[in-house]
């Protein structure tokens, strides 16, 4: 899953980075209004956490054109503003969901996988396809039921193709949303995680689950038939 963070404190700004790097996300951040509404308009992010306070262009002019464009990710305002006035004001402008300043970085957390959850209209924080199963919370999986070990890239492209099992997923799709602006990717490397991430399954003795389109992309299924 992808995710911006708009943020002018530098401290939180790197500590939202790295929580979510660890918890299996692709992340682009920034401190700057302008710089946040270019990343915003210009790539598909599941989850935009925005600060109001932000230099070059306000937080909430910033989160008013988002929500006047094409692309409609979930938003998770943060913010020092914490009047009942201002949490109304962000929530009607298009916020899905406010939290004030200073909070506890696992209740943060939480609120936005609930909020990536909802986006992909997936309510319920578990997600199965045969005997693969995987918890969004805790950001584990299973395979039989046995604990499977995923590193955060694996988990990552897991989770997306599970959203989307039964769907033709292209490579391009894939690596927009998995992988950060400034990261070095190709579609050779997300070839590269697919492999092994189709050994672990095997090894574990799962039937194949990620079936390859040739020049179209990937489909998780139990059974792919001619999609």
């Amino acid at each position: 899953m992808r995710v911006l963070v708009v943020e002018d404190d530098t401290a939180i700004r790197t500590a939202l980075v790295q929580a979510f790097t660890e918890d299996g996300y692709a992340v682009d951040a920034t401190g700057d209004g302008e710089e946040g509404l270019w990343y915003a308009e210009s790539n598909d992010y599941d989850l935009l956490v925005l600060d109001l306070n932000l230099s070059g262009l306000d937080g909430l002019e910033l989160l008013r054109r988002v929500r006047d464009g094409e692309r409609h990710p979930a938003v998770l305002i943060v913010s020092a503003r914490d009047t009942v006035q201002d949490r109304v004001r962000g929530l009607d402008i298009g916020a899905d969901d406010y939290l004030v300043k200073p909070f506890a970085l696992p209740e943060f957390l939480a609120r936005a996988r609930s909020l990536v959850r909802r986006r992909h209209g997936k309510p319920k924080p578990t997600l199965a396809v045969g005997c693969l199963g995987l918890d969004t919370a805790t950001h584990t999986a299973t395979c039989a039921g046995k604990p499977l070990l995923l590193t955060p890239r694996e988990y990552a492209l897991v989770e997306y193709l599970m959203h989307r099992a039964g769907t033709l997923v292209s490579r391009t799709e894939l690596w927009e949303h998995v992988y950060a602006f400034h990261d070095d990717a190709s579609s050779n490397v997300v070839d590269h995680f697919i492999a092994k991430l189709r050994r672990k399954l095997s090894d574990a003795g799962a039937p194949p689950l990620i079936h390859t389109r040739r020049g179209q992309g990937y489909l998780m299924a139990v059974d792919p038939g001619e999609r």
